[in-house]
């Protein structure tokens, strides 16, 4: 049995090349603020490739996607291992394109930091007498660039954003960033959607997309995971003040609160967090994971 080692390594993901594919496994460690907690959350894995391969089957009709199976047995004997079942995506290879498209429906985190000093979000001018958690009037796009491990992703306007892309892509600079706000959006506005009428309110994402051998955009990556959005239970939301949550705010949470807690959880935070990764998924897909 021929034996891969991965030739990246991000703060949670693992991506093997295959030949002409990808495989991307999604394990069990967890981030926040950028750095890998000492931790790993049994089943968070799972969680992430389960839910980004339902989003994927959801949305193919709005814009093509790197998945190509989540069954082991498509893939090298290799990943036919118990580390690898369900936490394993094969993927068609892109060229990635260097923007991390945030869309933001609700009012939160950084954003209403920033909203209570400026009034913008990111640049973007909001109206007077938003409340913490408010629902915005439309989504805003706010892309950032993508930072290697250990660094932060700095915001950046949509203007900016055509310029990068113009750089790599010469006379597309402006088409390829129009692609990534408008699929962005649209995405976030029929996915919501779909949430809210199961009980989930999808207050911000990230998608990352790439380009296929002739050019078109491919949405890739992970997609409307707890680890890539804030997911908060429509039952008791009220703007005004931070909510539950189904993602990670909980950990970030605690971590705020414990900051000599040198990125170490407690097993209580632990199991609290995989509950809630679970609880989302069933809510979404109507199943059990």
């Amino acid at each position: 049995m021929k034996e891969y080692q991965p030739i990246k390594e991000g703060k949670v993901r693992e991506i093997y090349d295959i030949g002409d594919n990808l495989i991307m496994v999604a394990t069990d460690r967890i981030s926040a603020f950028d750095v890998i907690l000492k931790n790993k959350v049994s089943k968070k894995g799972t969680v992430l490739t389960q839910m980004s391969r339902f989003w994927f089957d959801y949305t193919s009709d709005i814009i093509p996607n790197h998945m190509v199976s989540v069954d082991v047995n498509d893939m090298p004997e290799y990943f036919r291992q118990e580390q690898f079942d369900g936490n394993s995506m094969l993927c068609k290879k892109l060229t990635m394109l260097p923007i991390e498209c945030i869309v933001r429906g609700y009012i939160t985190g950084s954003g209403w930091a920033s909203y209570q000093k400026t009034g913008k979000v990111c640049g973007i001018d909001l109206p007077e007498g938003l409340k913490e958690c408010s629902k915005l009037p439309t989504p805003i796009y706010t892309p950032s660039t993508k930072a290697e491990i250990g660094d932060h992703d700095e915001n950046i306007s949509f203007e900016k954003s055509v310029e990068i892309l113009e750089k790599l892509y010469p006379g597309h600079g402006e088409y390829y960033a129009s692609v990534l706000r408008d699929s962005t959006i649209r995405l976030y506005e029929e996915c919501a959607e779909y949430a809210l009428e199961r009980g989930i309110i999808i207050a911000d994402t990230k998608f990352e997309f790439g380009l296929d051998e002739t050019g078109n955009v491919v949405l890739a990556d992970e997609m409307l995971t707890p680890d890539s959005s804030r997911f908060w239970p429509v039952e008791g939301y009220e703007a005004g003040h931070s909510q539950p949550s189904f993602d990670k705010q909980f950990v970030r949470d605690w971590l705020k609160a414990n900051p000599d807690s040198d990125y170490d959880l407690p097993q209580d935070v632990i199991d609290k967090t995989i509950e809630k990764y679970l609880e989302a998924y069933k809510l979404l897909t109507g199943k059990d994971l």
